[in-house]
């Protein structure tokens, strides 16, 4: 009984993830243009949709998250404060890096990062918040490193590059945690809205000197981007999260990446080194070793102990 009542979220959350699995498809459709002026109009797009949806149809929520401000003490609204400008920055950072990877270096790159992403942020779950890692986890960040030497052997680059995508999220990821009695959209409305406020007035130095000016198919793409590419599978996201837990998420994150690679060596024709199908390789086994007795943990009050690796809100 309980499982068919969870079917709906499983395919929510199952949706969400497939759904970001294609996002190669809006951004290589994008590649002309500056990474600067898609991550530009991909925010301010995405923020006017979710101010909408915030004002008509999630103002309690939105008044909720006000009064649980207003009644925190001091040290709390500091901290709130800090965190929701911190996810805004790192939000543009990450955006602003995975856009210009897929466009510029290769669609491997930018899959590598979000397989590599659940792995860091155990390690910083680790350092930052004293979470507990299971000996077969430790084996797992192992062969992540082994993976990211084989990485930076055959191009620095694309390993910076990727550890850059990777940790950006990571972190974003644990700033998250820390603001989880916050309503989830509505701390996004706010992040997307500090982003645009940060890179607005920069609109010239993002768009840059290309002779490629936005047009209908500029806008048709980026509205793709920003609708079903990000504001849509971020609610089948948490609407899963109602009743799965966050270490199915977790589990369920890794059909973006995957997809990801299929794409980019079934459709866009991309090559590898052996050494790079080595690397992916490892970290695929990594990824299996980590979650290895997952689910046997126990359930317990609301929900399962979270695992390091839970993604709080996936974005893409």
């Amino acid at each position: 009984m309980n499982s068919i009542k969870a079917n709906p979220y499983y395919a929510a959350g199952i949706a969400a993830f497939i759904i970001w699995g294609f996002i190669p498809f809006p951004l290589k459709a994008l590649a002309d243009y500056p990474s600067g002026q898609i991550l530009y109009f991909r925010i301010a797009l995405s923020v006017s949709l979710l101010l909408v949806i915030s004002v008509f149809f999630r103002r309690k929520a939105v008044e909720a998250t006000y009064t649980l401000v207003k009644e925190a003490v001091a040290a709390e609204k500091r901290r709130f404060i800090v965190f929701t400008l911190l996810g805004g920055l790192l939000l543009t950072i990450n955006w602003l890096a995975f856009i210009y990877v897929i466009n510029n270096i290769n669609i491997q790159t930018g899959s590598f990062s979000y397989l590599l992403c659940p792995i860091l942020t155990a390690v910083l779950g680790f350092i930052l918040l004293k979470e507990e890692l299971r000996p077969n986890q430790w084996l797992a960040i192992g062969l992540s490193v082994i993976s990211c030497i084989l990485i930076g052997t055959g191009e620095l680059s694309s390993l910076l590059f990727s550890l850059l995508i990777a940790l950006s999220y990571a972190f974003y990821l644990i700033s998250q945690r820390i603001l989880r009695a916050y309503d989830k959209i509505v701390l996004l409305t706010l992040q997307l809205l500090l982003a645009f406020a940060l890179i607005g007035p920069f609109y010239s130095y993002f768009a840059g000197d290309s002779a490629a000016l936005p047009d209908a198919h500029f806008f048709m793409n980026v509205g793709i981007l920003s609708v079903v590419f990000t504001v849509l599978p971020l609610f089948l996201n948490l609407y899963a999260l109602k009743e799965l837990t966050s270490g199915t998420i977790g589990i369920l994150m890794y059909i973006n990446p995957i997809m990801n690679f299929v794409i980019a060596f079934v459709y866009f024709n991309e090559e590898t080194t052996l050494v790079k199908a080595l690397a992916y390789l490892l970290i695929f086994i990594s990824v299996i070793i980590y979650n290895i007795n997952l689910k046997k943990r126990r359930k317990t009050g609301s929900g399962m102990p979270v695992p390091p690796t839970s993604a709080v809100t996936v974005l893409k």
